[in-house]
């Protein structure tokens, strides 16, 4: 799918770049263009990124590299990087599905940070906040939910996504994956 809107800024309009992460392998999440242009701008960028993903960065000459599995961790210019669960498939190619994992990721410094990348509502986001939280910040999708018979085991809708702050116990939230690509069938500005 194209993209509807244009990002808010442009990867040069960015401040420098420490670390990347990667939740899922889907174009929306792994652009090779937008991957390239922030490499490209921050050439000691580390790329965090969910089991059997490296291969895609290494096949395009990225060394930089962590690959990590549910519950496992790194640490990176003292913050604790770690990579949790999600509810949501892989594949880039109908041949690929669900050969790469998809994950969401909690950070760890003096603030505390979560990344949700895609995910149906599910009891991980309970057990992620009693283990990290509570969470300074939240990025939690809030769009392409519809219809909900298909779309609930893979994307929230609103109404989950604030379910899943509260289970989060983080004390901010933005929303996300929403209004950029045209996914599914409720209105781009309906999230």
């Amino acid at each position: 799918a194209a993209r509807v809107s244009e990002p808010g800024l442009s990867v040069e309009k960015l401040p420098p770049i420490d670390f990347v992460l990667i939740s899922h392998n889907h174009y929306d999440h792994l652009d090779e263009s937008s991957i390239e242009a922030i490499a490209d701008r921050n050439p000691n960028v580390k790329f965090f990124v969910p089991l059997r993903v490296r291969d895609w960065f290494e096949d395009r000459g990225y060394r930089n590299i962590e690959e990590l599995d549910w519950w496992e961790g790194a640490t990176f210019n003292g913050l604790k990087i770690i990579c949790t669960p999600a509810q949501h498939f892989s594949g880039r190619w109908i041949n690929d599905r669900n050969q790469t994992l998809w994950c969401s990721y909690s950070v760890l410094g003096k603030k505390r940070f979560y990344f949700s990348g895609d995910s149906g509502y599910c009891s991980h986001f309970k057990n992620i906040g009693d283990k990290f939280g509570p969470f300074d910040l939240a990025l939690i999708p809030i769009g392409a939910y519809e219809p909900r018979a298909l779309m609930r085991p893979v994307h929230m809708g609103p109404e989950e996504a604030v379910q899943t702050y509260r289970d989060l116990r983080a004390k901010k939230m933005i929303g996300i994956h929403w209004g950029t690509f045209d996914l599914a069938d409720e209105g781009m500005d309906e999230p």
